[in-house]
């Protein structure tokens, strides 16, 4: 039946989910690199930093990814998907690739503004400070591009499972960047790793500038399937026909503030997104101050981990459909999977206890939570296309994802602190062991929160 329905419709929307699929796949190699290569620079013949310095260098890039956030969803909305897209990832590939000169960088820096106390940083942590920063500002435009790109080439319907596919992206990237980063690392040296990986963005790029468009204009794709993406729309005299132009127009900031959807997608993801940043940046080292394993070592751990994290994002992804079947509004089904994918990071409560007996258990354990977190987040802004016209939702996603990222810079901060202290006390577990409970619980009080601002689906309508 589905590959009649595929004949008859066409699949070329599957072509813009392959698209988005690899460029989250090359935000997550970009971003990954700093993490894999943080026991290198970390030592003293390199720039000896402390976890706290560390912990400050990732706050510069989630501080900077948080208030980009929110500009980079109005930005998209504004531009469109195809330029606002073709934008961010110039961006974020040129600042990948000035990581290399991070040191340079810092000397310019402290010179211009040493006035304003970064002198008494490192040169190195105030170097990898201003490509951080630059990072966060290109990578930003990624999801409230994708998420866009998505409500507008698939129905409501399909829109979670497209987005638990583009979103496996990042376990791809996250799979990918410790078998290539170390390797680089260990026959050209830190800065060719940044370098390299950063090149892979202007790829993409060729491919993305050549096959999309807006569906209005998209001569690749047929009428049949033009109207299958907009089959479950509620306002069916909406449906814009296909030589309508796009509606543009801005919706205020304030105005999206207003409405509990905003603040139900806003506060999930400043819960939840930090644990996922603990994951990507501080496994590395915690392999390191807990097993010793470290350089290409730490290769095949890290893949098993983030391997298992992929089927997280795309059965997440499938899970709502199950619910939708049998009746439920898009919106219900979602919040219903949710609740029991929060349950599953549980599970990483046992990582330490068992990890005594082999190291493995709390990579197999923590893949597991990283895997629910991947389910949870292809729903989560999924719920975003499914209650906000689509004018609106660049900008939805990119105040939650500014959320999200202030999240995610108090988790880092946090880690950098407790890991310091406690490794001065003897036992550095004990940080790692606090910052797993929090990582365990974090989504069923998010949850808890969201379905008490917005028990049942409402669509906006007066936007």
């Amino acid at each position: 039946m589905q590959q009649a329905i595929g004949k008859t419709i066409g699949k070329y929307r599957w072509t813009i989910c392959a698209l988005l699929f690899f460029a989250t796949t090359v935000n997550y190699l970009d971003r990954q690199v700093l993490s894999l290569l943080k026991p290198t620079l970390e030592r003293p013949e390199y720039f000896n930093w402390t976890n706290s310095q560390y912990s400050d260098i990732l706050m510069v890039f989630q501080a900077a990814y948080a208030i980009s956030m929110l500009f980079a969803g109005r930005i998209i909305d504004k531009l469109g998907t195809k330029k606002g897209f073709a934008w961010a990832i110039i961006i974020w590939s040129l600042a990948a690739i000035i990581h290399a000169l991070a040191v340079p960088m810092g000397n310019a820096t402290i010179a211009v503004l040493g006035w304003t106390g970064l002198a008494l940083l490192p040169v190195s942590v105030v170097g990898f400070m201003v490509a951080r920063a630059f990072l966060a500002i290109g990578e930003a435009g990624n999801f409230p591009a994708a998420i866009k790109a998505t409500a507008e080439y698939f129905p409501k319907k399909e829109r979670s499972l497209a987005t638990g596919i583009f979103n496996s992206g990042a376990n791809v990237g996250a799979i990918l960047a410790p078998l290539t980063v170390p390797w680089i690392e260990k026959q050209w040296g830190w800065q060719w790793a940044f370098l390299l990986i950063g090149a892979i963005g202007f790829i993409w790029l060729f491919f993305w500038l050549t096959y999309y468009e807006r569906p209005a204009k998209q001569k690749r794709l047929s009428q049949a399937e033009y109207d299958y993406i907009h089959s479950d729309e509620e306002n069916k005299s909406a449906t814009p026909d296909r030589v309508a132009a796009e509606v543009t127009e801005k919706v205020s900031w304030f105005k999206l503030l207003g409405y509990k959807q905003t603040w139900s997608f806003t506060i999930g993801k400043f819960l939840t997104d930090g644990v996922w940043w603990f994951f990507l940046f501080w496994l590395p080292a915690y392999l390191k101050d807990q097993y010793h394993i470290e350089g290409t070592d730490i290769m095949l751990p890290l893949a098993v981990l983030y391997s298992m994290t992929m089927f997280g994002s795309i059965g997440g992804g499938w899970f709502p459909i199950y619910f939708i079947k049998r009746g439920y509004q898009p919106y219900d089904g979602r919040m219903k999977a949710m609740l029991l994918i929060a349950l599953i990071p549980l599970v990483v409560l046992a990582a330490q206890p068992l990890g005594q007996a082999s190291y493995w258990m709390p990579v197999i354990l923590i893949g597991i939570g990283a895997s629910a977190h991947q389910a949870w987040s292809a729903n989560i802004f999924t719920t975003v296309s499914d209650m906000f016209p689509k004018k609106a939702v660049g900008s939805v996603v990119g105040i939650g994802g500014m959320a999200g990222g202030i999240g995610g810079m108090i988790v880092s901060k946090v880690g950098g602190v407790l890991f310091d202290h406690y490794k001065a006390l003897g036992h550095i577990e004990t940080g790692y062991t606090i910052m797993f409970t929090f990582c365990a619980v974090a989504y069923l009080v998010a949850w808890g929160l969201m379905k008490s601002l917005v028990p049942k689906y409402k669509l906006i309508t007066d936007l």
